[in-house]
């Protein structure tokens, strides 16, 4: 099969590789469609994971073959709530899934779990993902991830319940309450998730971005507010761009959907007492921040995090996204064959102003 394979940095090579074979309680699917992920893109652009390496996590395709241990495992542990699978089926695929049982999971900290940290799915080599290839072997432990696409949604859509789990699962994590404030810095693909599932919770949204394109399109998704921010003008002069609305007097909590430092630093000085800063994109390690520590004291406001999915949520997500609710539909701007992943990835990695989410498609139309 054709497979996208990692060998080195930014060395991407469309190459001819084994179809992956499958254990007796595994499925092999027919890969539709896979989007790009910044986490993928930093992979290939650090090198922080040795090749060779066959990446692309946000998956979706059909069954094509199933263990001969399926049906059994099916009855047997019917406390994995996994979906009865056949052949043909249309799927959404999970790639982590937690232990459930350990300090962690306990904890509902899931991305810390070892089990979780595991990946499990792949086309082959070190299990990675396998989204930009031909086929991918789904593991026994990730099958309570497996979601069927309703016949009415394309693949597309079914390959972005990842990044809008991913989305949802921080958004639960702020204690947040109908006709709160709330800043959402960063307005591409991710932000503009944010946005509408906050205003789908009731929560009035101030969108921000460098970008007037985007925040034209934060509207559409619910933003109450929009804001632009400091640019970069091409003489090397920084440019304090005016508000394009007026801005809430207060704000309960800051979403950062961007790795920028100054964005974080600002939304400390925004949020009111008790508030809360969620850091979404900040996933580079080394990196250090000077902040005020009595802000996080004294006015007693919450500093987190949130990285990765819950497969816990899949039903929520799946509901969102294929109800179109969340329509993610208006969020992919470009399509690329499988041939050309390397430059999907150098177009996600260096948007364009008209550019948003980026997927990788098996064949160049949608199956």
């Amino acid at each position: 099969m054709r497979a996208v394979v990692y060998r080195g940095v930014n060395d991407l090579r469309v190459e001819t590789v084994p179809v992956p074979q499958i254990g007796k309680n595994e499925l092999l699917v027919k890969v539709a469609v896979c989007g790009v992920c910044p986490t993928d893109i930093k992979k290939i652009h650090y090198g922080t994971v040795l090749p060779p390496r066959i990446f692309g996590h946000e998956t979706a395709g059909t069954i094509v073959k199933i263990g001969s241990g399926i049906s059994a495992l099916l009855t047997k542990n019917s406390k994995l709530k996994i979906q009865n699978l056949k052949i043909g089926d249309r799927v959404a695929l999970h790639h982590h899934v937690p232990c459930l049982k350990c300090h962690y999971c306990r904890h509902r900290a899931f991305a810390q779990c070892e089990t979780y940290k595991r990946t499990g799915i792949t086309a082959g080599f070190e299990p990675a993902g396998g989204g930009f290839a031909e086929y991918v072997r789904v593991m026994d432990f990730v099958l309570p991830g497996v979601v069927k696409i309703p016949a009415r949604n394309s693949f597309e859509e079914g390959a972005m319940l990842e990044p809008v789990n991913t989305v949802l699962k921080a958004v639960k994590r702020l204690n947040l309450l109908r006709g709160d404030n709330v800043l959402v810095a960063g307005q591409g693909p991710i932000g503009l998730m944010f946005t509408k599932i906050l205003q789908l919770r009731g929560i009035n949204v101030l969108a921000t971005d460098l970008l007037e394109s985007r925040l034209k399109l934060a509207k559409k998704f619910g933003a109450k507010w929009t804001q632009l921010v400091e640019s970069r003008e091409t003489n090397g002069e920084s440019k304090k761009k005016s508000a394009l609305d007026p801005r809430p007097s207060t704000l309960d909590a800051a979403i950062i959907a961007v790795p920028s430092d100054a964005a974080v630093k600002q939304a400390i000085q925004l949020v009111r007492g008790a508030g809360q800063i969620l850091l979404f994109a900040h996933t580079k390690r080394g990196d250090e921040l000077k902040i005020d520590p009595s802000a996080i004291c004294f006015d007693e406001k919450d500093l987190i995090g949130s990285y990765s999915s819950d497969f816990t949520i899949q039903k929520e997500v799946a509901q969102l996204v294929f109800s179109r609710k969340l329509d993610v539909r208006q969020l992919i701007t470009h399509r690329f064959p499988l041939e050309k992943t390397a430059d999907a990835i150098v177009l996600a990695g260096k948007p364009t102003e008209d550019s948003l989410k980026i997927t990788v498609r098996r064949d160049s139309v949608e199956p």
